[in-house]
């Protein structure tokens, strides 16, 4: 019976971490920002932009890194990780282990919600029919060439390139 009893204490647990930390993972989904130069937010929608012709110069392939951390991996990972070292042990070890498996916990989840945020991009050299040069970065979903004819579009927002 004493083998139930903390079955039970530990599936509780589980289930307090899973419903805290359940509105912190959909919160965080809202959160979802792109340098897709086929993606506009609401706002940028229906809105006049200014539009430059030029030829690619060349690109190079480079990581988006999304700066603004919701910190959901990191509570999640440290609640997970709390519940599952307060199994381990009892008294004072159970306490440790509580308090080592959230950090740990908190550890791993920040570095997975580092990597989820990183996007694939290319950084763009552009050389405008004016004869000035840009740079753009955005994300790698389209792939160009050099001397291939593009659209830059800006205004309101990011700055994209745009294949012709």
């Amino acid at each position: 019976m004493v083998n139930s009893g903390f079955r039970h204490v530990v599936a509780r647990r589980f289930a307090i971490a899973a419903l805290a930390i359940t509105p912190l993972v959909f919160i965080a989904g809202c959160a979802n920002k792109t340098a897709s130069s086929n993606v506009y937010s609401y706002e940028q929608a229906q809105r006049e932009q200014i539009v430059r012709m030029g030829t690619v110069v060349s690109t190079r392939p480079i990581v988006i890194q999304n700066d603004q951390s919701s910190g959901v991996g990191t509570l999640a990972g440290g609640a997970l990780g709390g519940v599952a070292g307060s199994s381990i042990g009892g008294g004072r070890g159970q306490v440790l282990a509580t308090i080592g498996g959230a950090l740990i916990g908190g550890l791993a989840g920040n570095a997975v919600e580092n990597q989820v945020g990183k996007t694939q991009g290319l950084e763009i050299t552009v050389r405008l029919d004016n004869g000035e040069t840009r740079v753009i970065a955005q994300a790698a979903d389209i792939q160009f060439t050099s001397g291939q004819r593009v659209r830059l579009v800006s205004g309101n927002g990011p700055t994209r390139v745009v294949p012709l």
